[in-house]
């Protein structure tokens, strides 16, 4: 016996044991009754069973036919129901979607964000993880997430990254530091102050340190954190000099948040995913919304 079985052959078994009838079941498919016929005669053949009991008045179904009935509903309702759930995704009315995001970008943006993406799609249930640089990486790879929101690093590898936004560095001074008039600091000189950073685990640590390189500088800092709540309490409470992404600066800081100009450093905030991969309809309208969020410039 075949196990893979015909739907066509099976829907026309439906139809003509719904009815009673292979006229009846001929008219509704829109099919000659000769065709009816053939292919409730290829079922049979292929189950090696007689499905109906054929007189000149009526079509009554044999045993084994009674038991395909039952079986054959309870498939067609679960492909109906499966097929309804994929159109429904389609057209974002239900669903789940889960992505990453690294804490600096989700702390400022994404509030906003998945307020307004809540409110147009009700129906989507979201997961939002929030994990370091190399966590947001990890999971996307493993497809632990739809997509990630994280900065671009030097060798992308096997992922694709869509950019949203250019974020600079930021460095937080006391509001009695003398600016002199100009609206950025150097590297040189900050290196001559009392520095407070994010950990190295940060992809903007990386940055910040090849930099620091790069212009032949050693900063001595002992202080170093994985908060941006911390670092800019610390800085607040006058123990040194924060240096952050723009993204991440709070809106209100007694600080003075001063760009760094020489050199200018930043980074992109991309979406992450997977070279290759296609988003699912629900989670292209929460990239799009990012797209269309993100791209305000930060304070």
């Amino acid at each position: 016996m075949n196990n893979r079985i015909n739907l066509k052959l099976l829907a026309t078994f439906l139809a003509v044991a719904e009815n009673a009838s292979f006229r009846k079941a001929a008219d509704q498919l829109h099919l000659s009754l000769p065709a009816v016929s053939m292919q409730v005669k290829q079922l049979e053949e292929q189950l090696g069973v007689a499905l109906f009991q054929r007189t000149t008045r009526r079509v009554d179904l044999t045993r084994e036919g009674e038991q395909l009935l039952i079986s054959a509903r309870k498939a067609m309702a679960e492909l109906d129901g499966g097929l309804a759930r994929i159109q429904q995704a389609a057209h974002v009315l239900h669903g789940h979607l889960a992505f990453a995001c690294v804490p600096t970008v989700a702390a400022t943006r994404l509030p906003p964000i998945l307020t307004r993406f809540a409110a147009q799609y009700p129906g989507i249930t979201l997961h939002v993880r929030e994990l370091t640089h190399a966590g947001l990486l990890e999971a996307v790879r493993r497809r632990e997430v739809d997509f990630g929101i994280g900065p671009v690093p030097e060798r992308p590898g096997e992922l694709d990254f869509a950019p949203l936004f250019e974020d600079e560095y930021r460095a937080l001074l006391p509001r009695s530091y003398r600016d002199r008039g100009r609206t950025g600091i150097s590297l040189r000189e900050l290196a001559r102050l009392p520095l407070l950073t994010l950990s190295d685990a940060t992809l903007f640590r990386g940055h910040l340190d090849d930099a620091l390189r790069g212009q032949g500088l050693v900063v001595q800092s002992n202080y170093e954190f994985t908060s941006v709540a911390t670092l800019v309490a610390m800085a607040e409470a006058g123990l040194g000099v924060a240096m952050l992404p723009a993204v991440a600066v709070p809106r209100r800081t007694p600080l003075k948040a001063v760009r760094i100009l020489a050199p200018v450093l930043s980074r992109t905030i991309a979406v992450v995913t997977i070279r290759g991969f296609s988003l699912s309809p629900a989670a292209q309208r929460l990239v799009d919304l990012c797209g269309e969020l993100m791209a305000e410039p930060a304070a």
